[in-house]
């Protein structure tokens, strides 16, 4: 017959603890775990708010056919820079060449047409002073120097639309950038009514990055702006913001806040920024999504903390400080903003004066006393071991 007994489990810890009272003011005693301290650092601090955003080309454009025609080359490398002006298809220009010569050729017929209509004019009023001919016959000398002069001028006209039409067979790049593949190939036919998209050109230095922000993030900009307007009346007093892509995640990027849109967006309440950065090195694209880092105000003599020394549980983010005795004691805090080198800006629940556990957590308890040792303590302790 099987008898259930009652087992009754006790952590470790607490029994470590219970061994150690019962054992009299003899018996044996187990010492505090050794943990590494640190006190906060305090000092002056420029946090900064992160935001998402795209990359824009500060110039794009569509190069697309303006007349009909077979297309008939290429003058251009895929994916290289290209500057305004420079040639990038030709289409067939035979027929747009008869036009313009046939255009200069009636521009000459009316010209001619208008001088001898100008020197019948002139012999007419000769001779009407001597009343050799009629009123009239003024008149219709007159009417046809007028027409004649009209048919120079619309001459003129077609000459002008034949030759545009003749110099849109080179179809040239209309800004510096780099240009696209084709997305045509020789010999179809381009152009007509739907001007055939070629390829595309978008300017790569410098670059924008747009993304929204909170009016309160405006607005503190707007401030910083105006307080460096007051102090420093001849700098450039436009805000910095510092960009990182997906893969290079430095923020290496730094660029200048160059506008600020007018109106505020109801349904988010945010506000679009824009950046502009000099890409010299053409590694950002347009279209990228990129992380944006913009400073805020100044946090003097801010609290700051190793950032290994913060613990998480559902009360929410606390270290471990020491008390009287060495005594470790829960304190939660509350965290502004984080540095790229590990710090973290404690806006509430430190005054810069506590000591905390910066190494050693899991073998710290709340209520229960520890060995501290400073890190320039464990150094050397670990220097003499060996």
């Amino acid at each position: 017959m099987l008898r259930h007994t009652n087992v009754t489990v006790v952590p470790s810890f607490m029994l470590a603890v219970l061994i150690a009272g019962c054992g009299g003011d003899d018996g044996p005693r187990f010492a505090a775990p050794q943990v590494t301290v640190t006190q906060p650092v305090r000092q002056d601090v420029t946090p900064f708010v992160e935001f998402t955003g795209t990359t824009r080309s500060v110039a794009a454009a569509e190069v697309r056919a303006r007349v009909a025609g077979r297309l008939e080359s290429m003058h251009f490398t895929p994916s290289t820079e290209v500057n305004e002006g420079d040639l990038l298809f030709v289409i067939e220009r035979e027929q747009y060449q008869a036009a313009r010569d046939e255009a200069a050729a009636n521009l000459r017929s009316a010209e001619a047409q208008l001088a001898l209509s100008v020197s019948d004019l002139e012999r007419i009023r000769q001779a009407r002073e001597s009343e050799a001919v009629s009123e009239q016959d003024l008149d219709r000398a007159v009417a046809q120097r007028d027409k004649s002069e009209a048919s120079v001028l619309f001459a003129e006209a077609q000459l002008s639309s034949a030759e545009l039409d003749y110099s849109y067979t080179l179809v040239r790049s209309p800004i510096t950038g780099q240009v696209s593949r084709r997305l045509v190939d020789m010999g179809n036919l381009v152009g007509g009514t739907d001007q055939t998209l070629l390829t595309t050109v978008n300017a790569m230095q410098p670059i924008f990055v747009y993304f929204e922000a909170p009016e309160r993030v405006v607005l503190n900009l707007l401030a910083l702006k105006a307080a460096d307007i007051a102090a420093r009346p001849e700098a450039d007093t436009m805000v910095s913001a510092f960009v990182a892509t997906s893969v290079d995640t430095a923020f290496r990027h730094v660029g200048k806040i160059d506008y600020i849109d007018n109106t505020v967006d109801p349904t988010t309440g945010t506000i679009q920024i824009r950046a502009v950065l000099p890409n010299d090195d053409l590694v950002l694209f347009p279209g990228l999504f990129v992380r944006v880092r913009v400073p805020a105000r100044v946090v003097r003599d801010a609290i700051l903390v190793d950032e290994r020394a913060i613990g998480t549980d559902l009360g929410g983010k606390y270290l471990y400080v020491l008390g009287d005795s060495s005594v470790v004691d829960q304190r939660y805090i509350t965290i502004g903003y984080t540095t790229d080198d590990g710090m973290a800006l404690i806006t509430q629940g430190l005054d810069g004066t506590e000591t905390y556990i910066v190494n050693g957590m899991l073998r710290a308890r709340p209520g229960f006393p520890v060995a501290p040792m400073t890190e320039a303590e464990v150094a050397a302790a670990a220097g003499s071991d060996n």
